[in-house]
């Protein structure tokens, strides 16, 4: 549609049009915090044009409140180009801390409706003179200070806005402005105001109460709630760079509720078609006693990725003969094609968490071909055998899996920092965990487990101390120097990657400590000593009844039945056999065995959290309309021996119903043995190791236990609900 007159047809938005607009900015370096402004940008269709790509920046930086003369002087001389057209409507903006939550039509209306030639945004804060406070026009509404971040405004005025600057890069753009801002004859001259209600611009400076995401429609805006404004322009000044990063998890249509994450297959790099996959060094640390080492290990070495493609950096602070056995069995030996090459450095060189750490991450950044530095505390559970991959596909300079305690809300990452730097909850953080939000996550703070580009710490990341900074943390002074250099963190959520470990309650005076971790890793101990079979046997299927109301199902791994074996044996101090027992009530016992109580070695907590959760389910299941709390007076491992004591008379157990787990295998173990029920005269000659027999205790099953011939054979028993 055009307006006719007697010489020009104009559009009817004439000079109102997305044509007419130009959006100029500053950026001498193409950081993430620019590709983010520039993808926001062109979300939208705004038309950019970039000054000083390339440049040495000479402006300051935030810490200081002066500076930023050098965009005056790129501005400047680029509308030396743009400034005599009457036409054009320049915005001119920062760009490593800028998001556009809207597109150019309603940035002009806002801009038309403000009926000034140039806006200014507009800021609760004066700086850097807070002595030119008593000059600036006092507003009955909204924000009173200028702000230099972002303004707007036609060519030719805002050419005669900047032509008298002559000031040095390292001079102070925000005091020019303001100058002429107070200058009642300069500001009527140019036809300045501010946008003091923050309809075009938001600086979030001293406003971060005021926003809130607004999710509507698949689309997301910042809500100022102070005016009811969605402002067009989000600029992360002064210290809130990271309230930025958080809204532009979400802004613009980053990630809905409607259609999740839209940037999360954004640049990816295909690993599809290599020859050889890029080279990772895997830094493992072991900084304290951590559980279940072995497969830990395990899981490292059925990783899906090349093993001649990776190098190990370790260091440990447990037992050096335990780090080495695990190292020793995933093949270390570097020359040759499938095995890892590793260097360990252990408790004995003495090399303190940071120092480690720089350590390891200084391998991969002075050796041109480590093309990933993967970071990987000993305590994290990692599931996923492709997250290697799927780490490097994202093609971040810094990414982190999420990995969470089981069931807990305590992750690797933060979703924001308190005012000190320490954990503050994001409003999403809940969500991300538990995977109600799925996507990539720009994050102030990740731990446990990263991956780092090799190019990244031979640029942005060059220094070569990242984990110190003052007083903070190893982890704490890692994500803060990361921050500083202008690269982000991200963290994603797509995959199911594991989980992190408890390590508060982990005790290390026993033989095998990993048996006591049911409370505290219950996961974990399940993974590592139930038997893979349990889960059919639940379900009714691999039980058997070899003799009447007696069942036979398989319950331990073989791991379990060695390591409880070893315990016992560790510990030692074996019962004689007699009827005189000072360890139950009374100090009798009518049919003694050659035993160690769970007690003794200070595992009956354990084992009756073992019953409750993996015996009484079953017993349910097996002998229905019966429920158990599992309660018991005793549980014990018995050895037997032909020349200790071979046999068990006939006998009723003191219970309701018992267990007895064979915790070796005959004919290599030991040969003989069994069970022999009496009324039924029905014999179990073969238990199978892992396997657990139930039966019921007094008054019906009547048993005697089998000679052992040969070797030495082990059970643990529990009489349950005596």
């Amino acid at each position: 549609t055009v307006v006719k007159s007697t010489h020009v047809e104009y559009p009817l938005c004439f000079p109102l049009c997305a044509e007419n607009l130009l959006v100029l900015t500053v950026a001498t370096k193409q950081t993430e915090g620019f590709q983010r402004f520039r993808r926001s940008a062109q979300f939208f269709n705004y038309k950019i044009q970039v000054l000083g790509l390339e440049e040495e920046w000479q402006g300051g930086d935030d810490q200081q409140p002066a500076g930023g003369g050098q965009k005056v002087r790129l501005l400047k001389s680029a509308l030396k180009q743009h400034g005599d057209k009457e036409d054009l409507i320049i915005l001119f903006v920062e760009s490593y801390d800028v998001l556009f939550a809207s597109g150019p039509t309603e940035l002009l209306k806002k801009f038309k409706q403000a009926k000034s030639k140039v806006v200014f945004s507009a800021e609760n804060y004066i700086y850097p003179d807070r002595k030119l406070e008593a000059k600036y026009p006092q507003v009955r509404d909204g924000k009173r200070f200028l702000g230099s971040g972002g303004f707007i405004g036609y060519a030719p005025n805002l050419k005669k806005l900047v032509e008298d600057w002559k000031g040095e890069d390292d001079d102070s753009d925000q005091l020019f402005y303001t100058k002429i801002f107070l200058d009642p004859q300069k500001r009527e001259s140019i036809n300045i105001t501010l946008d003091h209600r923050s309809r075009i611009f938001q600086n979030l400076n001293g406003a971060l109460d005021e926003i809130v995401l607004k999710f509507e429609n698949a689309r997301v805006r910042a809500r100022n709630l102070l005016y009811d404004t969605l402002p067009v322009v989000i600029h992360g000044n002064g210290p809130t760079k990271l309230q930025l990063n958080y809204l532009g998890n979400y802004i613009p249509q980053v990630w809905t509720f409607e259609t999740g994450c839209t940037v999360c297959d954004e640049g990816l790099r295909s690993l599809s078609g290599f020859k050889a996959l890029p080279m990772i060094l895997i830094g493992i640390f072991i900084e304290q006693p951590t559980p279940f080492l072995s497969q830990f290990f395990l899981r490292l070495r059925n990783l899906h990725y090349p093993k001649q493609r990776i190098q190990l950096f370790i260091h440990n602070h447990v037992s050096e003969v335990m780090v080495l056995e695990n190292v020793g069995k995933m093949d270390t030996s570097s020359s040759t094609l499938g095995t890892f090459a590793a260097l360990v450095i252990g408790p004995d060189d003495e090399v303190e968490n940071a120092e480690a750490r720089n350590l390891g991450m200084d391998l991969c950044r002075k050796d041109p071909d480590c093309d990933y530095y993967f970071s990987l505390d000993a305590e994290v559970v990692l599931k996923n055998k492709e997250t290697l991959r799927i780490l490097i596909e994202q093609n971040k300079l810094v990414i982190a899996p999420l990995v969470s305690r089981h069931e807990k809300l305590w992750s690797n990452f933060w979703g924001a920092l308190s005012p000190d730097g320490y954990y503050a909850r994001s409003e999403d953080y809940v969500d991300i965990v538990q995977r109600r939000r799925v996507g990539l996550w720009n994050v102030p703070y990740i731990s446990s487990v990263y991956m780092v580009k090799g190019k990244a710490l031979r640029s942005e990341l060059e220094q070569g101390d990242l984990f110190h900074s003052g007083k903070l943390d190893a982890d704490m002074a890692l994500c803060h120097n990361i921050r500083s250099q202008g690269v982000f963190m991200y963290l994603t959520n797509q995959h199911q990657f594991g989980h992190i470990l408890s390590l508060e309650n982990y005790q290390t005076s026993h033989l095998h400590n990993d048996l006591w971790q049911i409370f505290s890793n219950p996961e974990d101990w399940r993974e590592k000593y139930i038997h893979e079979n349990y889960t059919a046997a639940l379900k009714g299927k691999l039980v058997e009844m070899p003799c009447p109301d007696v069942y036979w199902f398989p319950i331990f791994t073989d791991t379990a039945c060695d390591e409880l074996v070893e315990e016992m044996e560790h510990y030692g101090q074996w019962s004689t056999g007699d009827n005189t027992d000072s360890r139950i009530q009374g100090g009798y016992e009518n049919v003694p065995t050659i035993d160690i109580h769970m007690n003794q070695i200070g595992f009956e907590r354990e084992w009756y959290k073992f019953l409750l959760d993996y015996i009484a389910p079953i017993t349910e299941k097996l002998y229905p309309g019966y429920y158990t709390k599992t309660q018991f007076e005793l549980a014990f491992v018995v050895r037997y021996k032909p020349d200790e004591q071979p046999s068990l008379v006939p006998h009723h157990d003191a219970s309701t119903f018992t267990i007895n787990i064979a915790l070796n295998r005959v004919g290599i173990d030991y040969e003989g043995g069994g069970c022999r029920f009496l009324r039924y005269n029905c014999s179990i000659r073969a238990p199978r190791k892992g396997w657990s027999l139930m039966h019921p205790g007094r008054l019906t099953h009547y048993h005697e236990g089998l000679p052992t011939t040969r070797g030495t054979r082990y059970i643990a028993v529990s009489f349950i609900d005596p």
